[in-house]
């Protein structure tokens, strides 16, 4: 019997190929093309236009940098707005802290939300039904644009790149009222590509953002199935410098909200760390970053 392989389309002169054990689900939302399929060496795995989002094996890498970071830099988040992130992985994350009195998804394609419930239903464990929960379908764009002034304390958008569907969720408009939305210690965090083949997107994101954010910056993490490298989460500020984080008080929070020690890539000495960048990547972030 002949061996079935998928194999990534991001980029058209380098990438990666999963074999295959069984394909779950194929469609055409009306969005975008949605395939979820159990793999050989990486178990299950959602792609979205030919480019990989998630695989059981990794997700905790991209998840909990992409969640506990912000959660953990912001001084006392109770208020959390996810953009995207339809398998329900970061929502699950931010419900990992106990503070955190209210978290409102927004997925603009309710096809990604009911194939991960069906197939990948590890990634997002009970969240779905956390009553501190609020899962919408619908326009992330137009729900920033019409939620009241500071009515959140952090802000994660888990977007695919900006083409297509995610190319709105990039743009001067979509940060101006994510500002807006923010409490005054408020900060957004999104993921801004791998800068070793995608570098014009922490450069466009940073800048784009300097203009409504006193604090710009981003950290790293490296997650196998994003290929070249890290990935850089774009992260910016209305209040503290982002820069001037503390291990042991991070430790301390973490130990508090019970999740000291639970995590499989993230502890308060990734979390600082992860801030101090490569020259090959720093270089692409603007001066005017603090």
């Amino acid at each position: 019997m002949a061996e079935t392989w998928i194999e990534e389309t991001l980029y058209d002169n380098w990438g990666q190929r999963f074999r295959v054990v069984k394909e779950l689900a194929r469609t055409r939302s009306p969005f975008q093309d949605i395939v979820v399929f159990e793999s050989d060496s990486h178990g299950r795995v959602l792609m979205l236009d030919g480019v990989v989002q998630i695989t059981e094996k990794d997700e905790f890498v991209y998840q909990e940098m992409l969640t506990h970071v912000p959660l953990f830099t912001h001084a006392n988040p109770k208020n959390v707005l996810i953009i995207g992130a339809g398998d329900g992985g970061v929502l699950r994350r931010v419900l990992e802290h106990p503070g955190i009195e209210k978290a409102v998804m927004v997925e603009i394609d309710g096809a990604v939300i009911e194939l991960s419930k069906q197939h990948l239903p590890s990634i997002a464990g009970d969240a779905w039904n956390n009553p501190r929960a609020e899962v919408i379908v619908g326009d992330g764009i137009d729900y920033v644009a019409r939620a009241a002034d500071a009515s959140f304390d952090v802000i994660i958008v888990d977007s695919t790149d900006p083409i297509g569907v995610g190319e709105v969720l990039f743009t001067d408009s979509f940060y101006e009222h994510c500002a807006r939305i923010l409490t005054a210690e408020g900060l957004i965090v999104n993921q801004c590509g791998v800068p070793f083949m995608q570098a014009g997107e922490l450069h466009e994101t940073s800048v784009r953002r300097a203009k409504f954010f006193p604090h710009v910056s981003a950290y790293v993490a490296a997650v196998p199935t994003y290929v070249g490298g890290f990935m850089t989460l774009g992260i910016a500020s209305k209040g503290s410098n982002l820069q001037a984080q503390d291990v042991e008080q991070v430790r301390a929070r973490a130990q508090e909200a019970g999740i000291l020690g639970k995590t499989q890539y993230w502890t308060p000495e990734i979390h600082v760390g992860s801030f101090n960048l490569p020259p090959y990547i720093a270089k692409h972030l603007p001066k005017v970053a603090g």
